[in-house]
Protein backbone atom coordinates (compact mmCIF):
# COMPACT_ATOMS: atom_id res chain seq x y z
CA UNK A 1 0.00 0.00 0.00
CA UNK A 2 1.27 3.43 -0.93
CA UNK A 3 0.64 4.91 2.53
CA UNK A 4 1.67 1.82 4.50
CA UNK A 5 5.14 1.46 5.95
CA UNK A 6 6.40 -1.71 7.58
CA UNK A 7 6.85 -0.98 11.31
CA UNK A 8 10.29 -2.65 11.45
CA UNK A 9 11.75 -0.31 8.84
CA UNK A 10 14.17 2.43 9.91
CA UNK A 11 15.99 5.16 7.95
CA UNK A 12 19.04 2.87 7.97
CA UNK A 13 17.02 0.17 6.21
CA UNK A 14 15.95 2.75 3.60
CA UNK A 15 19.53 3.80 2.89
CA UNK A 16 20.58 0.17 2.68
CA UNK A 17 17.72 -0.61 0.27
CA UNK A 18 18.85 2.14 -2.10
CA UNK A 19 22.36 0.71 -2.19
CA UNK A 20 21.13 -2.88 -2.61
CA UNK A 21 18.75 -1.95 -5.44
CA UNK A 22 21.43 -0.02 -7.30
CA UNK A 23 23.92 -2.89 -6.93
CA UNK A 24 21.45 -5.53 -8.13
CA UNK A 25 20.36 -3.47 -11.12
CA UNK A 26 23.97 -2.71 -12.08
CA UNK A 27 25.76 -5.98 -11.31
CA UNK A 28 23.13 -8.72 -11.44
CA UNK A 29 20.33 -7.82 -13.86
CA UNK A 30 22.55 -7.56 -16.99
CA UNK A 31 23.68 -11.17 -16.41
CA UNK A 32 20.34 -12.66 -15.40
CA UNK A 33 19.60 -14.44 -18.67
CA UNK A 34 23.16 -15.69 -19.11
CA UNK A 35 23.10 -17.24 -15.63
CA UNK A 36 19.81 -18.93 -16.43
CA UNK A 37 21.32 -20.46 -19.57
CA UNK A 38 24.47 -21.77 -17.87
CA UNK A 39 22.78 -22.81 -14.62
CA UNK A 40 24.92 -20.82 -12.18
CA UNK A 41 26.54 -17.45 -11.53
CA UNK A 42 30.27 -16.88 -11.23
CA UNK A 43 32.04 -16.64 -7.88
CA UNK A 44 33.25 -13.11 -8.67
CA UNK A 45 29.71 -11.77 -8.22
CA UNK A 46 29.56 -13.20 -4.71
CA UNK A 47 32.75 -11.30 -3.94
CA UNK A 48 31.23 -8.11 -5.37
CA UNK A 49 28.12 -8.62 -3.25
CA UNK A 50 30.31 -9.11 -0.19
CA UNK A 51 32.16 -5.87 -0.88
CA UNK A 52 28.96 -3.81 -0.70
CA UNK A 53 27.47 -5.65 2.31
CA UNK A 54 24.79 -7.87 0.75
CA UNK A 55 26.05 -10.94 2.61
CA UNK A 56 25.44 -11.58 6.33
CA UNK A 57 24.19 -8.05 7.17
CA UNK A 58 22.68 -9.33 10.43
CA UNK A 59 25.77 -11.25 11.59
CA UNK A 60 27.63 -9.60 14.52
CA UNK A 61 30.39 -7.18 13.54
CA UNK A 62 33.06 -9.13 15.41
CA UNK A 63 32.55 -11.95 12.89
CA UNK A 64 32.59 -9.80 9.76
CA UNK A 65 28.90 -8.93 9.48
CA UNK A 66 27.24 -5.55 9.73
CA UNK A 67 25.59 -6.19 13.09
CA UNK A 68 22.10 -5.29 11.87
CA UNK A 69 18.76 -6.96 12.54
CA UNK A 70 16.86 -9.39 10.30
CA UNK A 71 15.31 -6.44 8.46
CA UNK A 72 18.55 -5.84 6.55
CA UNK A 73 18.53 -9.44 5.39
CA UNK A 74 14.87 -9.09 4.37
CA UNK A 75 15.66 -6.03 2.25
CA UNK A 76 18.06 -8.11 0.13
CA UNK A 77 15.44 -10.80 -0.56
CA UNK A 78 12.83 -8.16 -1.40
CA UNK A 79 15.12 -6.41 -3.87
CA UNK A 80 16.16 -9.68 -5.52
CA UNK A 81 12.48 -10.42 -6.11
CA UNK A 82 11.86 -6.96 -7.51
CA UNK A 83 14.62 -7.54 -10.07
CA UNK A 84 13.58 -11.16 -10.81
CA UNK A 85 17.05 -12.38 -9.85
CA UNK A 86 16.94 -15.96 -8.55
CA UNK A 87 20.55 -17.00 -9.24
CA UNK A 88 21.99 -15.47 -6.06
CA UNK A 89 21.56 -17.94 -3.18
CA UNK A 90 22.20 -15.48 -0.38
CA UNK A 91 19.34 -16.93 1.66
CA UNK A 92 21.26 -20.17 2.15
CA UNK A 93 24.37 -18.16 3.06
CA UNK A 94 22.36 -16.39 5.74
CA UNK A 95 20.86 -19.61 7.11
CA UNK A 96 24.25 -21.30 7.41
CA UNK A 97 25.74 -18.18 9.00
CA UNK A 98 23.14 -18.27 11.73
CA UNK A 99 23.76 -21.94 12.42
CA UNK A 100 27.36 -20.95 13.09
CA UNK A 101 26.49 -17.78 15.05
CA UNK A 102 24.07 -19.69 17.28
CA UNK A 103 25.85 -23.02 17.74
CA UNK A 104 29.43 -22.76 16.50
CA UNK A 105 32.48 -22.75 18.71
CA UNK A 106 34.38 -19.48 18.92
CA UNK A 107 37.08 -20.96 16.69
CA UNK A 108 34.48 -21.96 14.08
CA UNK A 109 32.91 -18.50 14.11
CA UNK A 110 36.28 -16.82 13.58
CA UNK A 111 37.30 -19.30 10.87
CA UNK A 112 34.19 -19.29 8.70
CA UNK A 113 31.94 -16.26 9.25
CA UNK A 114 34.25 -13.43 8.07
CA UNK A 115 34.89 -15.22 4.76
CA UNK A 116 31.16 -15.81 4.34
CA UNK A 117 30.50 -12.10 4.78
CA UNK A 118 33.02 -11.21 2.08
CA UNK A 119 31.77 -13.88 -0.32
CA UNK A 120 35.06 -15.75 -0.25
CA UNK A 121 33.13 -18.69 1.18
CA UNK A 122 29.93 -19.69 -0.62
CA UNK A 123 27.92 -22.08 1.53
CA UNK A 124 25.29 -24.74 1.04
CA UNK A 125 23.34 -27.08 3.31
CA UNK A 126 23.66 -30.70 2.16
CA UNK A 127 20.41 -31.88 3.70
CA UNK A 128 17.99 -33.54 1.26
CA UNK A 129 18.72 -37.04 0.00
CA UNK A 130 17.13 -39.16 -2.74
CA UNK A 131 14.12 -40.75 -1.11
CA UNK A 132 14.11 -38.79 2.15
CA UNK A 133 12.52 -35.43 1.23
CA UNK A 134 11.21 -33.70 4.36
CA UNK A 135 12.02 -36.65 6.66
CA UNK A 136 15.33 -35.39 8.02
CA UNK A 137 15.59 -38.14 10.62
CA UNK A 138 15.86 -40.70 7.82
CA UNK A 139 19.11 -39.36 6.29
CA UNK A 140 21.53 -42.12 5.34
CA UNK A 141 24.75 -40.16 4.76
CA UNK A 142 27.23 -41.44 7.34
CA UNK A 143 30.05 -39.70 9.18
CA UNK A 144 32.17 -42.37 10.86
CA UNK A 145 34.70 -41.27 13.48
CA UNK A 146 38.23 -42.48 12.74
CA UNK A 147 40.75 -40.97 15.13
CA UNK A 148 40.74 -37.20 14.70
CA UNK A 149 38.75 -37.35 11.45
CA UNK A 150 35.29 -38.25 10.16
CA UNK A 151 34.83 -40.34 7.04
CA UNK A 152 31.72 -39.14 5.20
CA UNK A 153 29.91 -41.39 2.71
CA UNK A 154 26.57 -40.77 1.00
CA UNK A 155 24.80 -38.52 -1.47
CA UNK A 156 22.60 -35.43 -1.46
CA UNK A 157 20.20 -33.94 -4.01
CA UNK A 158 18.54 -30.56 -4.75
CA UNK A 159 21.34 -28.67 -2.99
CA UNK A 160 21.10 -24.90 -3.46
CA UNK A 161 24.52 -23.30 -4.09
CA UNK A 162 25.80 -26.86 -4.50
CA UNK A 163 27.79 -26.17 -7.66
CA UNK A 164 29.58 -23.07 -6.34
CA UNK A 165 29.84 -23.93 -2.65
CA UNK A 166 33.30 -24.09 -1.08
CA UNK A 167 32.01 -24.55 2.47
CA UNK A 168 29.31 -27.20 2.83
CA UNK A 169 27.26 -28.00 5.93
CA UNK A 170 26.63 -31.75 5.65
CA UNK A 171 23.67 -33.24 7.51
CA UNK A 172 24.79 -36.75 8.40
CA UNK A 173 24.39 -39.63 10.81
CA UNK A 174 27.16 -40.00 13.36
CA UNK A 175 25.09 -42.62 15.22
CA UNK A 176 23.04 -44.73 12.78
CA UNK A 177 21.29 -46.57 15.63
CA UNK A 178 19.53 -43.36 16.66
CA UNK A 179 17.16 -41.17 14.68
CA UNK A 180 17.10 -37.51 15.71
CA UNK A 181 19.86 -37.88 18.30
CA UNK A 182 22.15 -39.56 15.78
CA UNK A 183 22.33 -36.54 13.45
CA UNK A 184 25.26 -34.10 13.34
CA UNK A 185 26.16 -31.12 11.16
CA UNK A 186 29.69 -31.50 9.81
CA UNK A 187 31.33 -28.75 7.75
CA UNK A 188 33.46 -29.64 4.76
CA UNK A 189 35.69 -27.50 2.53
CA UNK A 190 35.68 -29.21 -0.90
CA UNK A 191 39.08 -27.74 -1.85
CA UNK A 192 40.72 -29.57 1.05
CA UNK A 193 39.33 -33.10 0.58
CA UNK A 194 39.34 -36.06 -1.78
CA UNK A 195 36.41 -38.34 -2.58
CA UNK A 196 33.95 -35.48 -3.05
CA UNK A 197 32.20 -34.77 -6.36
CA UNK A 198 29.18 -32.89 -7.63
CA UNK A 199 26.87 -33.19 -10.58
CA UNK A 200 26.14 -30.48 -13.12
CA UNK A 201 23.48 -27.92 -12.15
CA UNK A 202 20.08 -29.57 -12.43
CA UNK A 203 17.73 -28.37 -15.16
CA UNK A 204 14.68 -26.98 -13.41
CA UNK A 205 11.32 -25.45 -14.32
CA UNK A 206 12.30 -22.14 -12.75
CA UNK A 207 15.14 -20.51 -10.81
CA UNK A 208 17.31 -21.68 -13.67
CA UNK A 209 20.30 -19.54 -12.72
CA UNK A 210 20.39 -20.99 -9.21
CA UNK A 211 23.14 -23.63 -9.03
CA UNK A 212 21.17 -26.56 -7.64
CA UNK A 213 22.91 -29.93 -7.96
CA UNK A 214 23.67 -33.37 -6.53
CA UNK A 215 26.59 -33.95 -4.17
CA UNK A 216 28.47 -37.22 -3.68
CA UNK A 217 30.67 -38.25 -0.74
CA UNK A 218 32.96 -41.28 -1.01
CA UNK A 219 35.02 -41.67 2.15
CA UNK A 220 35.55 -37.92 2.43
CA UNK A 221 37.85 -37.17 5.36
CA UNK A 222 37.24 -34.04 7.44
CA UNK A 223 38.67 -33.01 10.85
CA UNK A 224 36.52 -33.79 13.90
CA UNK A 225 36.69 -30.11 14.89
CA UNK A 226 34.42 -29.41 11.90
CA UNK A 227 31.33 -30.80 13.65
CA UNK A 228 29.16 -27.78 14.45
CA UNK A 229 29.51 -26.80 18.09
CA UNK A 230 32.15 -29.43 18.69
CA UNK A 231 29.62 -32.03 19.91
CA UNK A 232 28.03 -34.93 18.03
CA UNK A 233 24.30 -35.64 17.98
CA UNK A 234 23.10 -32.02 18.11
CA UNK A 235 22.35 -31.63 14.39
CA UNK A 236 18.62 -32.27 14.44
CA UNK A 237 18.13 -29.91 17.37
CA UNK A 238 20.23 -27.25 15.61
CA UNK A 239 18.27 -27.60 12.37
CA UNK A 240 14.85 -27.51 14.05
CA UNK A 241 15.65 -24.44 16.10
CA UNK A 242 16.73 -22.45 13.04
CA UNK A 243 13.86 -23.55 10.78
CA UNK A 244 11.50 -20.69 11.81
CA UNK A 245 14.08 -18.22 10.50
CA UNK A 246 14.57 -20.21 7.28
CA UNK A 247 10.82 -20.36 6.69
CA UNK A 248 10.46 -16.64 7.35
CA UNK A 249 13.09 -15.97 4.66
CA UNK A 250 10.92 -17.92 2.21
CA UNK A 251 7.86 -15.93 3.29
CA UNK A 252 9.74 -12.64 2.77
CA UNK A 253 10.48 -13.64 -0.83
CA UNK A 254 6.88 -14.77 -1.31
CA UNK A 255 5.35 -11.50 -0.15
CA UNK A 256 7.85 -9.44 -2.14
CA UNK A 257 6.98 -11.52 -5.20
CA UNK A 258 3.26 -10.95 -4.63
CA UNK A 259 3.72 -7.20 -4.38
CA UNK A 260 5.83 -7.07 -7.52
CA UNK A 261 3.48 -9.35 -9.44
CA UNK A 262 0.68 -6.86 -8.78
CA UNK A 263 2.97 -3.94 -9.69
CA UNK A 264 4.19 -5.28 -13.04
CA UNK A 265 0.74 -6.56 -14.00
CA UNK A 266 -0.94 -3.24 -13.21
CA UNK A 267 1.65 -1.44 -15.35
CA UNK A 268 1.09 -3.90 -18.19
CA UNK A 269 -2.72 -3.80 -18.30
CA UNK A 270 -2.73 0.01 -18.25
CA UNK A 271 -0.70 0.01 -21.47
CA UNK A 272 -2.12 -2.99 -23.36
CA UNK A 273 -4.99 -2.23 -25.72
CA UNK A 274 -7.88 -4.55 -26.59
CA UNK A 275 -11.22 -3.80 -28.25
CA UNK A 276 -10.49 -0.08 -28.30
CA UNK A 277 -9.61 0.30 -24.62
CA UNK A 278 -6.91 -0.71 -22.18
CA UNK A 279 -7.14 -4.03 -20.40
CA UNK A 280 -7.31 -2.07 -17.16
CA UNK A 281 -10.64 -0.58 -18.27
CA UNK A 282 -12.30 -4.00 -18.12
CA UNK A 283 -14.08 -4.71 -14.85
CA UNK A 284 -12.69 -8.26 -14.71
CA UNK A 285 -9.14 -6.90 -14.78
CA UNK A 286 -9.79 -4.40 -12.00
CA UNK A 287 -11.55 -6.98 -9.83
CA UNK A 288 -8.76 -9.52 -10.29
CA UNK A 289 -6.07 -6.98 -9.41
CA UNK A 290 -8.12 -5.69 -6.47
CA UNK A 291 -8.27 -9.21 -5.06
CA UNK A 292 -4.56 -9.78 -5.67
CA UNK A 293 -3.55 -6.49 -4.08
CA UNK A 294 -5.68 -7.23 -1.03
CA UNK A 295 -4.08 -10.65 -0.55
CA UNK A 296 -0.58 -9.23 -1.03
CA UNK A 297 -1.32 -6.60 1.63
CA UNK A 298 -2.67 -9.21 4.05
CA UNK A 299 0.54 -11.16 3.48
CA UNK A 300 2.65 -8.04 4.10
CA UNK A 301 0.97 -7.23 7.42
CA UNK A 302 1.37 -10.82 8.69
CA UNK A 303 4.96 -10.93 7.46
CA UNK A 304 5.77 -7.67 9.25
CA UNK A 305 4.36 -9.16 12.45
CA UNK A 306 6.62 -12.20 12.03
CA UNK A 307 9.70 -10.08 11.28
CA UNK A 308 9.11 -8.08 14.45
CA UNK A 309 8.68 -11.32 16.40
CA UNK A 310 11.95 -12.69 15.02
CA UNK A 311 13.82 -9.48 15.86
CA UNK A 312 12.46 -9.78 19.40
CA UNK A 313 13.46 -13.45 19.63
CA UNK A 314 9.82 -14.52 19.84
CA UNK A 315 9.02 -16.13 16.48
CA UNK A 316 7.69 -19.65 17.10
CA UNK A 317 7.53 -22.60 14.72
CA UNK A 318 3.75 -22.39 14.26
CA UNK A 319 3.68 -18.78 13.09
CA UNK A 320 6.71 -19.36 10.84
CA UNK A 321 4.97 -22.40 9.33
CA UNK A 322 1.80 -20.35 8.77
CA UNK A 323 3.78 -17.62 7.04
CA UNK A 324 5.69 -20.06 4.83
CA UNK A 325 2.59 -22.04 3.81
CA UNK A 326 0.08 -19.23 3.26
CA UNK A 327 2.39 -16.70 1.63
CA UNK A 328 3.92 -19.16 -0.83
CA UNK A 329 0.53 -20.56 -1.76
CA UNK A 330 -0.76 -17.07 -2.45
CA UNK A 331 2.43 -16.23 -4.34
CA UNK A 332 1.82 -19.07 -6.78
CA UNK A 333 -1.89 -18.26 -7.03
CA UNK A 334 -1.28 -14.57 -7.79
CA UNK A 335 1.38 -15.39 -10.38
CA UNK A 336 -1.07 -17.68 -12.15
CA UNK A 337 -3.92 -15.17 -12.14
CA UNK A 338 -1.75 -12.26 -13.26
CA UNK A 339 -0.07 -14.26 -15.99
CA UNK A 340 -3.57 -14.80 -17.40
CA UNK A 341 -4.04 -11.03 -17.59
CA UNK A 342 -0.91 -10.83 -19.75
CA UNK A 343 -2.37 -13.25 -22.28
CA UNK A 344 0.18 -14.87 -24.58
CA UNK A 345 2.87 -12.40 -23.57
CA UNK A 346 2.75 -13.79 -20.04
CA UNK A 347 4.16 -17.06 -21.35
CA UNK A 348 7.22 -15.35 -22.81
CA UNK A 349 10.32 -15.07 -20.62
CA UNK A 350 10.94 -11.50 -21.79
CA UNK A 351 8.19 -10.45 -19.39
CA UNK A 352 8.73 -10.42 -15.60
CA UNK A 353 5.47 -12.25 -14.90
CA UNK A 354 6.87 -15.36 -16.62
CA UNK A 355 9.82 -15.35 -14.22
CA UNK A 356 7.54 -14.88 -11.21
CA UNK A 357 5.37 -17.77 -12.43
CA UNK A 358 8.23 -20.21 -13.07
CA UNK A 359 10.48 -19.26 -10.15
CA UNK A 360 7.75 -19.20 -7.51
CA UNK A 361 6.45 -22.76 -7.74
CA UNK A 362 9.30 -24.33 -5.74
CA UNK A 363 8.54 -22.04 -2.78
CA UNK A 364 5.73 -24.42 -1.81
CA UNK A 365 8.19 -27.32 -1.71
CA UNK A 366 11.56 -26.38 -0.23
CA UNK A 367 12.15 -25.37 3.36
CA UNK A 368 9.66 -28.11 4.26
CA UNK A 369 6.74 -28.75 1.92
CA UNK A 370 3.49 -26.90 2.59
CA UNK A 371 1.90 -30.20 3.56
CA UNK A 372 4.47 -30.48 6.34
CA UNK A 373 3.71 -26.89 7.36
CA UNK A 374 0.03 -27.78 7.75
CA UNK A 375 0.96 -30.85 9.79
CA UNK A 376 3.06 -28.69 12.13
CA UNK A 377 0.27 -26.13 12.47
CA UNK A 378 -2.23 -28.93 13.07
CA UNK A 379 -0.23 -30.21 16.03
CA UNK A 380 -0.83 -26.89 17.78
CA UNK A 381 -4.62 -27.18 17.59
Amino acid sequence: MENYRSPWLTPDHDIYREAVRKFIETEFVPHRERWAERGHMEHEYWLKAGEVGLLCPDVPEEYGGAGGDFGFDAVVYEELQRACVSAFGSGIQSIVAHYIVRYGTEEQKQRWLPKMATGEFITSIAMTEPGTGSDLQAVKTRAVRDGDEYSITGSKIFITNGYNANLICVVCKTDPSARAKGISLVFMEPDKVTGFSRGKPLKKIGMKGQDTCELFFDNVRVPVENVLGGVEGQGFYQLMNQLPRERLIIAVSAVAAMENIVRVTTDYVKQRQAFGQTLFDFQNTKFTLAECKTEAFIGRVFLDHCIQALNAGELDSVRASMAKYWCTEKQVELANRCLQLHGGYGYIMDYPIAHFFADGRVQMIYGGSNEIMKELIGRSL
